[in-house]
């Protein structure tokens, strides 16, 4: 919900109110984001979309758009702790870009950051590693 809401709703919903509106975008049809398997259980997750989809991201100074084209930014990734360092980040990115193109997105972005540390804390890679982009 990070880049789907303004910050203050984002601080007043909560856990609860941001998991109920999770909900309310799949109970309107809309694609969340997609997720990955293995066997049966879900191991990560990865949330693409038009830009017009995420308002945070369309009222961000430093991500600001540079032109009108239409674009499907790659938001968001998450990996569960014993399937990271394993490849799953880039499986994950292919199949996100084959999803996007296929449901017409012409041009992808993704907002990836390069950690000058060797070891850097995993709450702050959630846009995606540049090594993997």
């Amino acid at each position: 919900m990070w880049w789907r809401i303004k910050r203050s709703e984002l601080d007043k919903q909560k856990r609860e109110g941001n998991k109920k509106a999770l909900k309310e975008i799949i109970r309107r049809g809309e694609v969340p984001g997609l997720i990955a398997y293995f066997e049966d259980e879900p191991i990560a997750w990865c949330s693409v979309a038009p830009r017009e989809i995420f308002p945070a991201l369309e009222r961000s100074q430093i991500l600001k758009r540079i032109d009108n084209e239409p674009v499907w930014p790659i938001v968001c990734f998450f990996v569960a702790k014993p399937y990271r360092k394993k490849g799953v980040s880039l499986d994950l990115l292919r199949t996100t870009i084959e999803y996007a193109q296929r449901e017409g997105a012409q041009i992808i972005e993704g907002y990836p950051i390069d950690p000058k540390k060797k070891s850097t804390p995993d709450i702050f890679v959630f846009t995606g590693l540049y090594s993997t982009f």
